[in-house]
């Protein structure tokens, strides 16, 4: 298994991690626990020193983005409004990427919510909210946006609204390391099947 298109699958998991989490916090209002506290605190830890570190050093970390992004890949129609917040996070990627001021300022942000995430935890409502009102200041600001469809009585609870806007950082955020590490949309197209291999070969391997 090639280390570079392990690495570029662990960052996509991360996409489909973050993107899977907020659909199924949109629709139900629950996420589960430890894949949205492996996933916020990839926003938090600003110089990882491997791919793996990013998502705290552990594959079981990203069990539930590996197998969201398996079905994905296998054409599953289960997880469609997660595939279309995964598109989404590609294109404002992209613009962010041509954004220096913007990056910057998220860089800013981000150390002081590292920060306050020091005090609080990485998943409390305050930590949560300041990261919220950050993809407010500036992903939002874009034209393009991610639509999330969900059952409107979470939708229009605040701190759901903070959770959600937090999530599609991380989705972001993965996204930049996806292409940091090589990663583009030929490959998902003619590497699909080496992709899922690699998924499957990282869901059988136990972190040592």
């Amino acid at each position: 298994m090639s280390k570079d298109l392990t690495e570029i699958t662990l960052a996509l998991a991360g996409i489909a991690q973050a993107t899977i989490l907020v659909e199924q916090i949109a629709k139900t209002g629950y996420v589960q626990p430890d894949a949205y506290k492996c996933t916020i605190e990839s926003l938090l830890d600003l110089k990882p020193p491997t791919t793996l570190a990013v998502y705290g050093g552990d594959i079981q970390n990203l069990r539930l983005g590996l197998e969201t992004l398996r079905d994905m890949l296998q054409g599953k129609h289960k997880h469609q409004d997660a595939m279309r917040y995964c598109l989404g996070a590609l294109h404002l990627q992209k613009k962010l990427a041509n954004d220096k001021k913007m990056l910057k300022l998220l860089g800013n942000r981000l150390e002081q919510a590292a920060q306050q995430a020091e005090h609080f935890s990485s998943i409390h409502e305050n930590v949560i909210g300041n990261l919220g009102d950050l993809y407010s200041a500036t992903i939002s600001t874009f034209r393009f946006r991610i639509q999330v469809m969900g059952d409107q009585s979470y939708l229009s609870q605040p701190r759901i609204a903070h959770q959600i806007r937090a999530l599609l950082l991380a989705a972001i955020r993965s996204t930049t390391l996806w292409r940091q590490l090589g990663g583009n949309r030929w490959q998902l197209l003619l590497q699909r099947k080496a992709i899922a291999n690699c998924v499957d070969e990282l869901l059988r391997a136990r972190t040592h």
